[in-house]
């Protein structure tokens, strides 16, 4: 397993303006690129975010070349088409609905360095594994997309925490978004894209609904 180490100093690591300063941006600077190396060390930060028994169950494909970004058009719809103009990149999110596959590795691994004892490893396989290897696919799918908008929303955090904005998109072709970056439907499941770089508007404060509305103590 590989330890999550962040690459650089946070451009803010103030967690109250993260967390309630973020908002929704349609528009980038389009002259803004955000390399590569930075894109792949916030999505290595972005997961260590929890999953279903430690799955993992996600898949990112990051769309920041003009031919990547053309495939993102795409599958996109239209009312889009302003943040993958004019965004450094767009970061696809996928449910891995067979992730579970590489389980064993995960835990071996974890055994063999000490990290948790033969016992509480045969633990988890007998106990844990069953129900994903017997598993329907719409469990499987359902389980893939919780942990998939887990890791989503802190990528959206992690973002900003390194200096850009982002915007959360569902509006695209969800039955053509696997096949369009050659990756198997069967097992890959989109649940989010996400637009990112350097604000070029003031984003919209929306309401929020009072939270003693929402809640039921019982």
């Amino acid at each position: 397993m590989v330890e999550t180490v962040l690459q650089k100093e946070l451009v803010n690591n103030d967690f109250k303006d993260v967390l309630f300063g973020r908002r929704s941006v349609r528009k980038f600077d389009p002259t803004v690129t955000i390399p590569a190396e930075e894109l792949q060390a916030m999505i290595a930060e972005a997961t260590s975010a929890p999953s279903a028994c430690n799955l993992q169950s996600w898949h990112f494909v990051v769309a920041n070349s003009e031919a990547g970004k053309a495939k993102a058009k795409s599958v996109l719809m239209p009312f889009n088409y302003p943040q993958i103009d004019t965004c450094s990149a767009m970061i696809f999110v996928l449910g891995d609905t067979q992730s579970h596959t590489v389980y064993r590795d995960v835990w071996n691994k974890a055994c063999e360095e000490g990290k948790i004892t033969p016992e509480k490893r045969d633990e988890i396989f007998s106990s844990f594994l069953p129900m994903y290897e017997k598993g329907s696919r719409e469990f499987l799918i359902g389980d893939a997309t919780i942990d998939s908008s887990m890791v989503a929303m802190q990528l959206l955090l992690v973002a900003r925490a390194h200096g850009y904005a982002a915007n959360p998109i569902a509006g695209y072709a969800a039955d053509k978004v696997a096949t369009t970056f050659g990756l198997d439907a069967e097992r890959y499941v989109p649940v989010m894209a996400i637009a990112l770089g350097k604000a070029a508007e003031t984003p919209i404060e929306s309401d929020r609904y009072d939270a003693k509305t929402l809640t039921d103590f019982i």
